[in-house]
């Protein structure tokens, strides 16, 4: 099959970016490694030349405006129209802003299928206004009624959309590797220890709440290090402001955005991995973090529930008193963390393989 994605802003993951490009990238690699000829549009500004390949994927750069509000609309417009012109099979949206244009090649390409991945509510995010909320609203509407199928990566959203727009849509989660343990040479250029730090990563954006767990860990009197990996596309007012709030503690490192190996050291050897996100669809570092044999602790959102089971612990949703406690309660009793670890180890190995969840998405494809 000649399959086109349209929603990553590009891939690989660099700064700025988040579950959506990691999930395309880890997926699509995959769905060539299966001899499907994969085609993923991305921002212009994210290659150096107008087409690239990685991982066997063709990069297509488009432009779009690059505002907050017209980015994802005018490069989604543009993705939408060029892929008319192009000979594709299935034409795989991801992405509720992308989504909302789905309509175009659903009508004027009536022999391509049509996909859309649900990847989160995203109206729920302190960002949006208002009126953004108004049309993320309508966004979640199109994701379920313009393409042929939808998919949603949480029965969070899977049960979400028979609820509130009365669609079976499919559930296919995100995905996972379990890897060899990677060492912890490279740790080191931060002033890390293995086991001697608590990590979180992600996008610098105010619902991942990185806030809460800088405020609860300033309470905290231990050796232990705070470990923030991640960042903003540009400087961001969030990034700032959390930045100010950890200033005056050396324990609080920001390692910036980091990937391959670098990453994998980081995960693989923390104490502990805290995620204190107010909203999620179902998030990918959490799962990297279990399969990388770490103990995580995570607000008590449904989607972060579901991504544990009952392989991980929880505390109180914006709570930083309840966040301290839960934190200082595992450094009190690490044979729990160890043990909680190899649990959750298990459990993605059982429940977010990659491969099978590529089978999965194939089957819709064939459908």
């Amino acid at each position: 099959m000649k399959i086109a994605i349209i929603g990553a802003k590009s891939i690989p993951l660099t700064k700025g970016g988040g579950g959506v490009e990691r999930h395309v990238e880890e997926f699509g690699s995959r769905l060539v490694l299966n001899k499907n000829d994969v085609v993923v549009y991305v921002r212009k500004r994210s290659l150096k030349s107008k087409e690239e390949e990685y991982k066997g994927m063709t990069l297509v750069g488009l432009p779009s405006i690059f505002t907050k509000h017209l980015d994802t609309f005018t490069y989604s417009l543009i993705a939408s129209i060029f892929v008319l012109f192009q000979k594709f099979d299935v034409i795989h949206y991801h992405g509720i802003g992308p989504a909302t244009l789905a309509w175009i090649p659903r009508i004027f390409k009536p022999n391509a299928k049509v996909v859309v991945t649900f990847h989160s509510l995203d109206r729920f995010h302190q960002k949006w206004g208002i009126f953004a909320r108004i049309f993320l609203r309508y966004a979640e509407w199109a994701t379920v009624t313009f393409p042929h199928r939808t998919i949603a990566v949480s029965r969070i959203i899977q049960v979400y959309s028979k609820k509130y727009f009365k669609k079976d849509i499919d559930y296919i989660p995100n995905g996972t590797d379990i890897k060899k343990y990677p060492g912890s040479e490279l740790i080191g250029q931060f002033g890390l220890e293995r086991e001697k730090y608590i990590l979180t990563t992600g996008r610098f954006a105010p619902q991942k709440g990185i806030h809460y767990l800088i405020r609860g860990y300033k309470k905290l009197d231990t050796d232990k290090k705070l470990v923030i990996v991640g960042g903003s596309a540009v400087g961001s007012d969030y990034e700032q402001y959390i930045r100010e709030l950890a200033k005056g503690n050396s324990n609080i490192i920001f390692t910036g955005f980091q990937t391959d190996l670098v990453l994998d050291q980081l995960y693989a050897n923390a104490y502990l991995y805290v995620h204190p996100s107010e909203a999620e669809g179902l998030s990918m570092s959490i799962l990297e973090a279990m399969a990388a044999g770490r103990c995580v602790l995570v607000s008590d959102i449904p989607e972060n529930i579901e991504s544990i089971d009952h392989s991980g612990f929880t505390f109180c949703k914006t709570d930083v008193e309840d966040l301290r406690e839960k934190i200082e309660g595992l450094f009190d009793h690490p044979e729990i963390v160890k043990e909680m670890g190899e649990k959750g180890k298990k459990w993605v190995r059982e429940q977010y393989d990659w491969g099978g969840i590529v089978k999965k998405i194939e089957k819709v494809y064939n459908s």
